[in-house]
């Protein structure tokens, strides 16, 4: 009841198991019982994170880890009106129809292939998400990756979009981390600075496509004091989005060193992430006419990162057994 109530909706979960298994068992039913489960797991994850902050005993893996990456990203979740009642929001009156589920992920990487291309650890990744403050989902994120060996990882990298809370968690709980900032995000902001300063200039077209090359190429060697010193040369009425755009750059800067990070064999982008946010979050909680409670996506989310983090379930279940 659990696993099909975290892959579909509680009534196709009801027509699946009975469909499968011949077993008949209400909607209703499978949402109480999946939301308890994913409360246990809640509850157990809460304990063990106490008793190792009360011990200190950090869990150490059977292996030293070359290189640990933490990822995080947001994602709105539809939620009851209840849930968004006197909060901002994007739509046209103003108000909020969602709420903002954070996602967390921690994976591992042993090796490069031949072209020293980075490539992620087989099984490696796990996920913790909640629809919470940023204080609570950060010291979650920290939790776990002690438990996954944070303290036998030769290197950190902690890589996010632009979101100052994003970079607030890792300046907080990781500082000591390589931080990167998503390559693609940095190319759209890119592209937007461009498209600002053509606009406001009146910069022939002609122009476009060698200065698009040139400044790409900047971004690529992350040689981004260039890419500011082009748009402030080209920006002497101090236009609002070139200023915008300007300032994302200068306040990124050293998180933007893609040459050098590509030498050191890293991931630059945040594709990690952002498909734990598709297939985590947005496959389960984003379907036709869902709205949900915080309680209850929390609850299920809670499940679903733990059935998606490789053997977590099975390791729940088996303690949940034995109690």
């Amino acid at each position: 009841m659990a696993k099909v109530a975290s892959k579909e909706a509680f009534q196709e979960g009801s027509k699946t198991l009975k469909e499968f298994s011949e077993i008949t068992v209400g909607a209703k039913d499978i949402e109480r019982i999946s939301q308890g489960i994913g409360e246990e797991i809640i509850d157990l994850e809460k304990t063990e994170s106490e008793k190792l902050i009360a011990s200190m005993n950090i869990y150490e893996p059977n292996k030293t880890i070359p290189i640990m990456y933490i990822s995080v990203d947001g994602t709105g979740v539809p939620v009851t009106k209840k849930e968004v009642k006197d909060r901002k929001g994007k739509q046209e009156d103003g108000r909020a129809k969602t709420r903002e589920a954070k996602l967390g992920c921690i994976f591992t990487q042993v090796c490069t292939d031949e072209k020293g291309f980075p490539i992620r650890e087989k099984d490696s990744t796990t996920y913790i998400g909640g629809i919470e403050t940023t204080e609570e989902f950060g010291k979650k994120l920290e939790i776990e990756s002690l438990k996954r060996g944070l303290y036998s990882a030769k290197e950190t990298v902690f890589i996010g979009d632009g979101a100052k809370w994003v970079w607030g968690i890792a300046e907080t709980y990781f500082h000591n981390a390589t931080q990167i900032l998503d390559f693609y995000h940095a190319k759209e902001h890119l592209m937007e600075l461009i498209d600002a300063i053509y606009k406001s200039n009146n910069r022939k077209n002609k122009r476009l496509n060698s200065d698009t090359a040139r400044l790409s190429k900047f971004l690529e060697k992350g040689r981004i004091e260039k890419i500011i010193h082009f748009a402030e040369r080209l920006n002497p009425n101090d236009e609002k989005e070139i200023s915008k755009q300007i300032g994302y750059f200068r306040d990124n800067i050293e998180r933007m060193r893609y040459e050098y990070f590509r030498e050191k064999g890293f991931f630059i982008g945040s594709g990690v992430i952002e498909a734990g946010c598709k297939t985590v979050v947005g496959k389960r909680f984003k379907q036709s006419g869902m709205f949900w409670s915080v309680k209850g996506a929390n609850k299920l989310l809670a499940l679903r990162c733990n059935l998606l983090s490789n053997n977590r379930f099975e390791d729940f279940w088996d303690k949940r057994s034995v109690a």
